[in-house]
């Protein structure tokens, strides 16, 4: 079988339908809907607060400086707040019935941190598999997923850190390990844009030295400061910044080759 992998497009109906047309699986790990992108201050957040806000807003995100940040959203909103705040989520459903809708039948997706997974779970085709966690086998190989982001802003992709570990330990050994966000290791969760260490899975980490798979692929971190490397013998993939390099979802190959020492 031809396995294909995905995350991080971010509305590109039109990458996942070509790539899902070339394959005989295409594994989506998330952020299915465009709700920021740091490089324009495009985006849900963009069309709702403007461009000018969210840029600001990043920018103190980025400085570390959350409240300022929050505060800066809050008076953007001023005297507007429920309708904003109701223009935001219809928006995010409306993006995510016009993306999910059409998703084709060999696609497995699993949620991302922007994404609401009931809204997924409730557009995407009967024939489409949705995985929140669990493993999946496909010519013998097992695949395992865990589906959403980590605590950070309190949005409905994000899962607890102990419910979270718990997901990641359900699944046991597979051969290729399937997330959103990246294990807990400094180069894979800095974003060089957006200028700080996403938050990285320790859970996740400790998967990869007590089971060893061949591959883990995941996404989360757009503009990372490393986009692969080896973790004790597991070859660490941010396919979601393959996908914004190249335009192409990553082909997975039974056999890796080894990448260098983490």
């Amino acid at each position: 079988m031809r396995i294909k992998v995905i995350a991080d497009v971010h509305g590109d109906l039109e990458v996942v339908l070509k790539e899902a047309a070339v394959c005989d699986v295409l594994l989506l790990l998330g952020d299915l809907i465009n709700v920021i992108d740091y490089a324009n201050a495009g985006g849900i957040l963009g069309e709702v607060y403007g461009a000018d806000t969210v840029r600001t807003w990043s920018a103190l995100r980025a400085d570390g400086r959350f409240e300022e940040s929050r505060a800066v959203l809050r008076e953007a909103a001023v005297g507007r707040e429920q309708e904003l705040r109701e223009l935001f989520f219809k928006r995010i459903d409306e993006q995510t019935r016009e993306f999910c809708s059409e998703v084709p039948s060999n696609v497995v997706v699993t949620y991302g941190n922007v994404d609401v997974p009931d809204l997924v779970r409730k557009y995407l085709p009967s024939t489409v598999r949705f995985v929140e966690s669990g493993v999946i086998t496909y010519d013998g190989v097992r695949f395992g997923f865990v589906g959403g982001g980590l605590p950070k802003v309190g949005i409905p992709g994000e899962v607890a850190l102990d419910a979270y570990a718990e997901r990641v330990a359900s699944l046991g050994p597979v051969d290729v390990l399937c997330a959103h966000v990246p294990p807990a290791v400094d180069d894979l969760t800095f974003d060089v844009v957006a200028d700080y260490n996403e938050p990285g899975s320790d859970a996740l980490l400790a998967y990869l030295h007590e089971h060893h798979p061949t591959h883990m692929y995941y996404g989360h971190v757009h503009q990372p400061k490393v986009a692969e490397m080896d973790i004790d013998g597991t070859r660490v993939v941010n396919i979601g910044a393959y996908y914004r390099s190249t335009g192409r979802a990553w082909d997975h190959k039974a056999t890796p080759e080894r990448s260098g020492g983490a």
